[in-house]
């Protein structure tokens, strides 16, 4: 099992996450916030939990599989799904607990976690005629809450051969890039 945990809070909370670990951290423990990160085999997940912590907030970085009761016990803030090589129509890849997303608390989908939601709640994920690795255009059609304060246009780093090509009924479509017709979606109702 992969754990880690830390607290941190930077002496000024950061604008933003790049200039997120600007200066030294002050250490202190934040029992009321923490995010957890559920790692469904990223080379990033690590990365991922890391920033949250550079950001103040608590984080654990748990396998995917520790399942939804263990995730309420914790009562966070916020759950991250993690990429992963995996796709979600391979067999043996990890499905989604549907329990996750009923817990009452934001989800937030990152490559293989963000197509793993889309699927599971009836979006089209499909394989991608090129897929992307390596820098790309990121265009933001509509900001959303999850898109506040982005440019319109940005580059980003994608490394999936999957994409999400409707967002699930009731989500609604944020980014889009070339080999993705939905790069971002959000589903306010539901908090994802």
């Amino acid at each position: 099992m992969i754990r880690v945990s830390a607290w941190v809070r930077p002496a000024r909370r950061p604008s933003s996450l790049s200039e997120a670990g600007s200066g030294p951290p002050v250490t202190e423990r934040l029992a009321d916030e923490e995010v957890v990160v559920l790692d469904y085999g990223g080379q990033y997940a690590q990365l991922i939990a890391r920033r949250i912590r550079e950001l103040g907030v608590c984080s654990e970085l748990l396998p995917h599989h520790v399942g939804a009761a263990e995730v309420a016990r914790r009562k966070p803030k916020g759950l991250i799904l993690s990429g992963g090589p995996a796709s979600v129509f391979a067999d043996g890849a990890p499905k989604l607990e549907q329990e996750l997303i009923e817990l009452g608390i934001p989800v937030l989908g990152i490559c293989y976690g963000m197509q793993m939601l889309a699927h599971s709640l009836g979006g089209d994920v499909r394989a991608a005629e090129h897929g992307e690795f390596g820098r790309t255009d990121l265009t933001v059609n509509d900001h959303g809450r999850l898109l506040t304060e982005q440019p319109d246009e940005q580059s980003c780093w994608m490394s999936h051969r999957d994409a999400v090509f409707a967002a699930p009924p009731g989500a609604k479509p944020l980014a889009s890039s070339p080999a993705s017709p939905v790069a971002a979606f959000e589903d306010n109702a539901r908090r994802i």
